[in-house]
C-alpha cells in the first residue's frame, strides 16, 4: 500500500502518528511531498533523523521541497533505479529514497511523475538570519526541459509535486507580512502549462501547509491519503 502525506520539516511526530494509525509494513511506501528536512543541517542531526526513519522499515519516497538540500549536492548519496525511475539514496539508509525530478515510477500499477521544488517566500529572512537556503530550490531549466520531454513521451496517471499549478494557489495560505509582489511564482506558472497539457487521475502536493481537495488536486499537510 502507498500512503501519502505532506511536509514534516524534520519533525518525526507526524510520521510516528501515521505508523500508529495505519500500521504500514516493510512492504509499504510512504510518500512525503517535500520538505522532509533530513537533508537540512548537514550535521549529525540529519543522520539521527534518517536513523530513526530507517528503523521504521517501510520505504520512504521523499519528494524534493524548498527547505532542504538536494541529495545530488551531498557526497554520500548514490543513484540507482527503483520501480522504473532513478532515485538518490545513501547506503546506510537504503529505505530512504529521493526521486530525481522528472523521473516516472511504476507504483502499484500507476505511472507517477515527480516534480519537486518551490520558491521559499522566507528567503530573505533566512539569508538575513543565517538560516539555510539553497539557490537550486526551484526546478532548473534543465529539469523543466526533462519533465516536458518525459510527459511528451509517456502517459502518466499521478503527479507528485511539492507546489501546485498557479491556477490552484491557495491564497488563504499566504503568510502575513510577505509582499506577494516579490514572490517568485515561476514554478507555479510553469506547472500551469504542464497541467493544461496532460491527462491525469490525481495530483498530490505539499508546500502550502493545508489539507484540502480542489478538482484532482490533493493538498496534503498533516492528513494521510492512500494512493
Amino acid at each position: 500500500m502507498v500512503y501519502i502525506t505532506g511536509d514534516i520539516h524534520g519533525e518525526l511526530d507526524p510520521i510516528y502518528e501515521l505508523f500508529i494509525r495505519h500500521r504500514p509494513s516493510k512492504d509499504d511506501i510512504i510518500v512525503i511531498l517535500g520538505d522532509v528536512g533530513v537533508n537540512y543541517t548537514g550535521t549529525l542531526h540529519d543522520r539521527g533523523l534518517k536513523t530513526a526513519m530507517s528503523k521504521l522499515e517501510s520505504t520512504f519516497f521523499c519528494i524534493h521541497g524548498n527547505h532542504e538540500n538536494r541529495p545530488q549536492n551531498i557526497a554520500s548519496y548514490e543513484e540507482k533505479e527503483w520501480n522504473g525511475g532513478r532515485v538518490m539514496y545513501e547506503e546506510d539508509f537504503p529505505n530512504l529514497l529521493f526521486p530525481i525530478d522528472g523521473e516516472i515510477f511504476d507504483i502499484e500499477g500507476k505511472k507517477c511523475i515527480v516534480i519537486g521544488g518551490a520558491y521559499s517566500v522566507d528567503k530573505y529572512y533566512r539569508l538575513r538570519n543565517g538560516y539555510k537556503w539553497w539557490p537550486d530550490e526551484q526546478p532548473s531549466p534543465t529539469i523543466k526541459e526533462y519533465v516536458e520531454k518525459q510527459l511528451s513521451e509517456n502517459k502518466i496517471d499521478v503527479v507528485f509535486s511539492h507546489t501546485c499549478p498557479a491556477k490552484y494557489i491557495p491564497t488563504e495560505c499566504f503568510l502575513s507580512g510577505i509582499d506577494q509582489s516579490r514572490v517568485d511564482n515561476s514554478t507555479e506558472q510553469w506547472l500551469d502549462t504542464i497541467e493544461d497539457k496532460i491527462e491525469y487521475e490525481a495530483w498530490y502536493l505539499g508546500h502550502w501547509h493545508t489539507d484540502k481537495r480542489i478538482d484532482k488536486m490533493h493538498f496534503l499537510f498533516h492528513d494521510v491519503e492512500v494512493l
